[in-house]
């Protein structure tokens, strides 16, 4: 599990990322991103034409373009899959063990710009790797709705989501930020053992007094919800990835 990472976009560097959301609960085709990597980095979008992630099984119509730093699974037919939207999920395709960038505290950062609507949004989080399925707690460095945003203001959710982990409890709410998410931003976490200090561009914006103390992998992703459309919508919402960095503690 290789906790250090410095990673630029000026590829898709597969020994890092996986270019496909969750896949155990669809595919690895099903879950595929839509990608390209420009000279300010990688563009993750979701075009009119992308499908729905999970369309029989996700209740929510859903539509996503993310990259990950790990993967695994159990079985097909099991249950033994990280992140699960619902009880009694199964694995429809097993996904072999493989960490990419898999740190355990330390300094993480994200330097990217969105473009959103109010039916879309762009995400940054490290998730447990669930090897075991307490250790699922999620730290959450920003998570942006697009109707959570304003002509040079928007709402960032920031904290602890602390899902099947017995040993942790939810922290998780928006902090309303003065910047444009059009603009590259740095969102970045200081994860010390029971504690975690997030910034945006240098500037503490919270606390928390409480950390996962196993490993977590990186997610990065823009999200698209159909059920939300209004006349006004970006018809390709676009997360801009400049720069990812991963320095132990």
């Amino acid at each position: 599990m290789d906790p250090v990472l410095d990673d630029r976009f000026d590829r898709l560097d597969e020994r890092r990322w996986l270019a496909s959301y969750l896949p155990h609960w669809s595919s690895r085709a099903a879950a595929a991103a839509t990608w390209r990597v420009g000279d300010d980095g990688l563009h993750l979008t979701i075009p009119p034409e992308q499908g729905r992630w999970c369309a029989d099984t996700h209740e929510e119509p859903l539509r996503v373009s993310c990259i990950q730093s790990g993967n695994r699974s159990g079985p097909v037919g099991s249950t033994d899959g990280p992140q699960p939207f619902r009880r009694g999920l199964e694995v429809r395709e097993e996904q072999p063990t493989w960490w990419g960038c898999t740190p355990l505290g330390g300094r993480v950062e994200v330097t990217m710009r969105a473009t959103i609507s109010p039916r879309s949004m762009v995400a940054f989080w490290m998730s447990g790797i669930e090897d075991r399925p307490e250790r699922s707690g999620e730290i959450c460095v920003a998570e942006i709705f697009g109707d959570a945003v304003s002509p040079g203001s928007a709402e960032v959710g920031i904290g602890v989501k602390a899902f099947r982990d017995p040993a942790l409890h939810e922290d998780f709410r928006a902090v309303p930020l003065p910047l444009d998410v059009a603009e590259p931003h740095t969102y970045g976490v200081d994860w010390r053992p029971d504690a975690l200090t997030f910034d945006v561009d240098g500037e503490v914006v919270r606390r928390v007094d409480e950390a996962p103390d196993y490993p977590v992998q990186l997610m990065i992703g823009v999200f698209d919800f159909p059920a939300k459309a209004t006349d006004g919508d970006v018809p390709t919402p676009e997360l801009v990835v400049s720069r990812v960095r991963c320095e132990p503690g």
